[in-house]
């Protein structure tokens, strides 16, 4: 079809990153690569959708990727999970048929193994640069499912209208699922029996870099997970901490040792990045360099990681983002270096066993199976964003009243950077129309 026709279709259907803050897809494969690496890693507790889509649909996921690599010209296509995934390696190895142009590698559990950047340098030896994206690299990475949502937009024509998620923590009865984009969370906790605890709070994505969320949102097409907590669970309790008491802990507890940077992914790279100095703005009151500052403090991707590492349990994460959110107002450019020659030599060293975190975490109790199961509920009405990736928000293009069946486009993408169309996910009626949302009500 050529590259134009290729990246059309993909970005017609709104395919984003399935995991992560949702890149849009069409913006990494406009171009040449010389490897194609699918995400399989799944790097945070609980989760589970990735490697049970890796085991039930591996002929699939293999022909989403063997079309990207043909149309990115790439020479390596490689699918990175993790070694303890005994299903989806099996299934994938079955599916390949002895296949070499397609490679599967393995990776330990450790966190987060998931982050695009360190899946880059475990696959191929190469270092990002800081600030700096894997096509510089000569990589492109897709999660395990957006590549299948590529290949069903490819091979059928489906635009993305479903989302692939694990119910898991504190509910009746764990699992992973296929639910319209669009449904509440209370609807999705409902499918696995509910929450098993009174008052409880609700996680959108992974325990480490997901985010409370209101009881009222809905499903995206970034929802990778929902995890069900009592409201005074320490995991909670950490989350929602006011801003002001993180730093005022920070100012009186922090000892200024360096276990925040020695476990950090990536300074393990080699970038320079030292929450242990960023986190000294809570007790000196001030930086001594605004744009170093910076820099450091956009390379943090906020994994969340330095806080586990401490031993007073601090945020340097939190300082970054508030580091980040400040100087960007002031107007200060990070100051962004080539790729490190090497990445730290005591890397593998510190790689986080996921187990561990797990248990520190508090959430090791609830590390049980989430198999997957079919939805059988017809939902009444869908509320979607329009916004549910990086860049642009769509543009609502239907009217109240309107009817609109499944995969019809209710929100067009803007001509701004990044811009993603979003599709109804129901057949009804559009039943409200605002900048930020169609809601659509089943006939």
């Amino acid at each position: 079809m050529g590259i134009e026709g290729f990246v059309n279709k993909i970005k017609d259907a709104g395919v984003v990153g399935a995991g992560g803050a949702g890149f849009p897809a069409y913006m990494k494969l406009g171009g040449p690569a010389e490897y194609v690496i699918v995400n399989g890693a799944e790097c945070e507790p609980l989760l589970r959708v990735d490697q049970q889509l890796m085991a039930d649909r591996a002929a699939d996921i293999i022909e989403g990727l063997s079309l990207i690599a043909e149309q990115t010209k790439a020479k390596h296509a490689v699918i990175a999970l993790k070694e303890k995934y005994k299903d989806a390696i099996r299934a994938l190895t079955k599916a390949l048929n002895g296949r070499t142009d397609i490679i599967l590698h393995t990776l330990g559990a450790f966190y987060p193994a998931g982050d695009e950047q360190v899946l880059v340098y475990e696959v191929t030896g190469r270092i990002v640069p800081e600030g700096g994206i894997p096509i510089a690299v000569g990589c492109v990475v897709c999660n395990a499912e957006t590549v299948l949502n590529i290949r069903d937009v490819l091979q059928e024509g489906k635009p993305v209208t479903e989302k692939y998620l694990t119910v898991a923590g504190e509910v009746r009865q764990p699992l992973s699922v296929r639910v319209p984009v669009g449904i509440s969370i209370e609807e999705a906790i409902g499918l696995a029996g509910g929450a098993a605890c009174g008052d409880y709070a609700v996680i959108n994505g992974g325990p480490m870099m997901g985010k409370v969320t209101g009881k009222g949102s809905v499903v995206t097409k970034t929802t990778k997970g929902l995890i069900v907590l009592p409201e005074s669970h320490p995991l909670i309790v950490t989350m929602t901490k006011d801003m002001k008491r993180m730093l005022r802990e920070a100012r009186t507890a922090c000892m200024h040792c360096s276990l925040c940077t020695e476990v950090c992914p990536r300074k393990m790279l080699g970038h320079r990045i030292e929450p242990h100095k960023l986190i000294r703005i809570a007790s000196y009151g001030s930086i001594c360099d605004a744009r170093e500052s910076l820099t450091m403090a956009n390379l943090c991707v906020e994994c969340r990681l330095c806080q586990y590492a401490c031993v007073q349990d601090l945020q340097p994460w939190r300082v970054n983002a508030m580091l980040k959110k400040d100087l960007k107002e002031r107007g200060v450019a990070p100051d962004y270096k080539a790729a490190p020659a090497k990445a730290h030599p005591f890397r593998e060293y510190g790689r986080y066993n996921v187990h561990r975190l797990g248990i520190q975490l508090g959430i090791d109790r609830y590390d049980a199976p989430a198999p997957f199961s079919t939805c059988r509920i017809r939902f009444g009405k869908v509320t979607i964003p329009m916004s549910q990736h990086i860049g642009a928000p769509a543009s609502p293009c239907v009217a109240k009243g309107g009817r609109v069946k499944a995969g019809d486009i209710v929100g067009a993408a803007r001509e701004e950077a990044m811009g993603c169309p979003v599709h109804a996910s129901i057949d009804g009626v559009v039943t409200e129309v605002t900048e930020a949302s169609v809601v659509i009500e089943a006939e």
